[in-house]
């Protein structure tokens, strides 16, 4: 065992809230496609599994999302940081926040103009919202629940 390892660490409530995530969902609005949540072993980590069509391409993608911990950090970040890497070359970092029953994903770091936000239907089998882009743009964003 490495000094860095932490046995007894286990992920925290926010981390372990994004459980309503997991499964598969068809996505509609300005994106079209699939997406698929799902823990990697240990819980701290959410991975979504990314198929879409957004703006005539196919876009197929995977996204981390936890607690960043740095190389000899002595403690996770306090935000839900993601990195987003796709089939066309890019990359984006998100902060996930989950407040009851509205989720909200800023663009780059918290308090972005660029983010979405979206609320649970009672039943958490859909989400509706929209993303959100500075000077006015974005687009409508629902997820439904297949799985």
């Amino acid at each position: 065992m490495t000094e860095y390892a932490q046995p007894d660490a286990q992920p925290d409530a926010q981390i372990r809230a994004l459980d309503r995530l997991v499964g598969t969902w068809r996505v509609t609005g300005g994106t079209e496609g699939t997406v698929t949540y799902r823990w990697l072993d240990g819980g701290f980590f959410l991975v979504q599994d990314v198929d879409m069509e957004q703006y005539g391409q196919q876009v197929k993608g995977v996204e981390m999302i936890g607690r960043e911990r740095p190389f000899g950090a002595d403690k996770p970040s306090e935000d839900i940081k993601s990195r987003y890497y796709d089939s066309q070359g890019n990359t984006f970092d998100y902060v996930y926040e989950l407040d009851g029953d509205t989720l909200t994903i800023w663009g780059g770091e918290k308090g972005s103009p660029a983010y979405y936000r979206g609320t649970f239907a009672p039943d958490g089998d859909s989400v509706s919202g929209a993303w959100v882009y500075p000077g006015g743009g974005g687009y409508d964003s629902q997820m439904t629940r297949l799985k």
